[in-house]
């Protein structure tokens, strides 16, 4: 699903009410009701929002590293003698050391003067003295007011030269806080995006077996139904899933069944391998349901055997990209050609146990989820337990699996019991894949 509606940043930042995370461990938020989504940002909002933000960032980077350049080159013209502050500063503090130089010679003309009127042995002698001593004191007076008045333009010249370096620094401090803040803003957008592309558990959407019988005798064909309901208060897209397997059979090896699907349009064939989607459902609105229908033909030379099918349903809408259905499984027998296993009861659904609900990574893409990009192909090589159903009703263990980073994901894998033997489980694969 495509969406072409723009959101700001902020739009990011502000996340509507969480939602509990889907995890490895069996622990999913219930379906959000579409009240609570009026509010909240899309799905595709959030990824434009944290595109936008991780924009803005490179943007802010790409500007403060060329900031940086300008301001080693604005300082560096600054500290040459040749820049028209620097050189008002040279001259400015040159005719300051000149005036200092003069008032202490005013100074020492001043202290001569006052000795020779001291030494004065006439009057005469003393009259003139102290007229040279007047002269020099009005000289001192003079010096002294140039000195001053060079002494402020010495300061005013290095007052602006420390402006100029001072007014670099802080238009490369703006560039420094505009990164910081687009980080924030880019962290705070990817983690709306990552709280978003989590699983939800949506136990509302089912996805039940009709018609499927208990016992099936090898060489017959046995048409049942796939009923999947929209339960929850969320139009969805929703992409069934199904398995149908032998217990000890291996992967990859020609099986004793041979299940098809269809939606009305002919008939497609399971894997057989691996858990596969069918049959998607682009629109499911509250309350509806869909029929697919399967046919089920057991090889003719088949022997007593255990088998079971595995059924959910899988979705989407404009908010989660992950939403997941309970996982159904169910048992039956295989029994020779030529048994007469008379009245046969429809297969039930087992006791979900908590290791149903547990999805195992997706193997070489780093999603600690267990999900993939909706319509793509997730597979996991998993090892599984099975247990009776008198015990957990057909659960399914699961081990060897690890944590990783989730990209963008929304398809999950769920552990298919073999014995001791492994499966590659797929959870996200469209209708198209399995033609």
């Amino acid at each position: 699903m495509k969406f072409r509606r723009s959101l700001s940043v902020a739009a990011a930042v502000a996340v509507a009410t969480p939602v509990a995370l889907f995890t490895a461990a069996p622990v999913f938020a219930a379906g959000t009701p579409t009240a609570q989504t009026q509010n909240q940002p899309t799905y595709a909002e959030l990824e434009k929002a944290a595109a936008d933000a991780k924009k803005e960032y490179e943007d802010a980077l790409a500007a403060e590293k060329e900031g940086r350049k300008t301001l080693e080159a604005t300082l560096a013209a600054l500290d040459s003698d040749t820049h028209p502050l620097r050189a008002a500063t040279i001259t400015a503090n040159k005719a300051a050391e000149d005036a200092a130089d003069a008032e202490a010679a005013a100074e020492k003309a001043v202290k001569d003067a006052e000795a020779a009127v001291e030494a004065a042995a006439t009057d005469a002698e003393k009259a003139e003295a102290q007229q040279a001593l007047e002269a020099a004191e009005a000289d001192l007076a003079e010096a002294t007011e140039a000195k001053q008045e060079a002494d402020a333009t010495a300061e005013e010249a290095q007052t602006a030269l420390d402006d100029a370096r001072v007014a670099a620094v802080r238009e490369y401090g703006k560039l420094k806080t505009a990164v910081d803040k687009a980080l924030e803003a880019e962290e705070a957008a990817e983690e709306a995006l990552g709280t978003a592309k989590e699983c939800v558990r949506e136990d509302g959407l089912t996805a039940l077996a009709v018609g499927l019988p208990s016992e099936v005798v090898a060489g017959t064909t046995v048409d049942f139904t796939l009923r999947v309901t929209n339960g929850s208060e969320r139009t969805l897209s929703v992409d069934p899933l199904a398995f149908v397997h032998v217990d000890g059979e291996p992967s990859g090896a020609k099986g004793s069944l041979e299940v098809k699907w269809s939606n009305g349009s002919g008939w497609n064939a399971l894997d057989g391998d691996q858990p596969e989607h069918i049959a998607r459902i682009d629109t499911m609105k509250p309350g509806e349901h869909s029929d697919v229908k399967l046919r089920m033909k057991v090889a003719s030379g088949a022997g007593a055997a255990d088998a079971f099918a595995l059924f959910a349903a899988d979705a989407s809408d404009a908010y989660k990209p992950c939403v997941l259905g309970p996982m159904n499984r169910y048992d039956f027998e295989l029994l020779p050609a030529d048994s007469d296993p008379g009245t046969v009861d429809e297969a039930d659904p087992g006791k979900p146990g908590e290791d149903d609900d547990k999805r195992p990574d997706t193997a070489g893409t780093g999603t600690g989820t267990g999900t993939s990009p909706q319509g793509g192909t997730s597979k996991q090589t998993v090892q599984t337990v099975r247990t009776s159903a008198t015990d957990t009703g057909g659960t399914l263990a699961r081990t060897g699996t690890s944590p990783a980073l989730a990209p963008l994901g929304i398809a999950s894998a769920a552990a298919v019991a073999l014995g001791a033997g492994t499966v590659l489980f797929m959870r996200r694969r469209k209708a198209a894949d399995n033609a």
